[in-house]
């Protein structure tokens, strides 16, 4: 198991781009320059001692240097000590809608976005909780198994959107039915909080949130969107607006909070229902009423001991550095030795 103590100084990696362009604008500005001292043969004469392979040589070694400083400052920690580790918690299980109509801008950025943000804040509220996340549209699918590493749920949450399902709809029932399937087979209080507009076309998701009820497994629902709807933007492949969804007919199609479906699945789930808007999102309700179950004794094993491994990458830039300044841009003593081409 690898962590990172500041894993944002990773963003310095892109310094490698700059690093890039100012070696290919300082070939190009040499080039230039020895154009204006005279002809290619006066200038190899001249520099005859001057190696082309080195310089190359010396900026991969800084280039390597570079990349194992920041790789040395992010620090990676490798845990060292796997222990059990006994918690008091519920296990939850976080249904997410990704269908186009969770671009809808009602509620700002998007009520995707939006749920996006709400999810993560309710992971820094847990302790002691498993959580797992299911996404679906046309049809739903595991995100990520029940865990108690709230890092790594953060971490599948933040690359969810909508192009990560190959079919459009919203199947609340098979994410509900996948959910409660994904449950492990103990004594864990159970709960599954589905967070979506509530347009659902494709199953009987009452009836799968009356199956889970009467498993022990209690089912919430929060509603995203506003009752008045609004327009599904089309995007174009860099993220910019390029019109809204419309109908067979020409029309724009408004999508709208379906929020009575919603509150029948969380009456048969044996849950409760809130409505997100442009102040909340209702998952601090749901999360004081999911709070209100029973926890009990959860048995993980988890790392209780890592062990910083930057030393290692600090001193290979080290040794990259040093060899960078030992390698000078002449040709070598010996190399002068070798006339292959016969050069008088």
């Amino acid at each position: 198991m690898i962590r990172f103590a500041h894993i944002e100084f990773f963003w310095a990696l892109l310094l490698l781009f700059f690093l890039l362009f100012l070696y290919w604008y300082y070939n190009k500005w040499k080039k230039k320059a020895q154009h204006i001292i005279g002809d290619d043969k006066t200038v190899e004469r001249l520099i005859e001692q001057r190696s082309y392979s080195k310089p190359l040589m010396k900026f991969i070694l800084l280039v390597l240097a570079f990349i194992f400083l920041v790789i040395g400052i992010v620090d990676p920690r490798i845990g060292s000590k796997l222990e059990k580790v006994k918690r008091e918690g519920i296990d939850i299980f976080i249904a997410l809608d990704v269908s186009n109509s969770m671009l809808a801008e009602d509620i700002k950025p998007n009520r995707l976005e939006r749920a996006k943000m709400a999810i993560s804040n309710l992971i820094d509220k847990l302790e002691g909780d498993r959580i797992g996340i299911v996404v679906f549209a046309g049809n739903a699918y595991k995100q990520l198994p029940l865990t108690t590493d709230y890092g790594a749920a953060k971490l599948f949450l933040s690359a969810i959107d909508t192009r990560i399902v190959p079919s459009q709809g919203t199947a609340i029932g098979a994410a509900i039915n996948l959910a409660a399937s994904s449950f492990d087979n103990d004594k864990h209080n159970k709960a599954i909080v589905i967070i979506t507009d509530g347009e659902n076309h494709e199953d009987d998701a009452v009836g799968a949130a009356k199956a889970a009820a009467e498993k022990g497994i209690k089912v919430f629902t929060i509603g995203m969107g506003l009752p008045e709807g609004a327009p599904i933007p089309i995007k174009d492949k860099y993220g910019n607006r390029s019109g809204f969804k419309k109908d067979q007919k020409g029309s724009t199609v408004i999508t709208k909070l379906n929020e009575e479906m919603l509150q029948k699945i969380a009456a048969a789930g044996n849950g409760s229902y809130a409505r997100a808007n442009n102040a909340g999102v209702g998952l601090t309700k749901i999360y004081n009423d999911i709070n209100k179950i029973q926890k009990k004794e959860i048995e993980t094993k988890q790392f209780t001991d890592y062990e910083d491994r930057f030393q290692i990458y600090l001193a290979l830039a080290l040794l990259f550095l040093i060899l960078e300044v030992m390698v000078s841009e002449r040709k070598s003593k010996w190399a002068d030795k070798f006339n292959i081409f016969g050069k008088q």
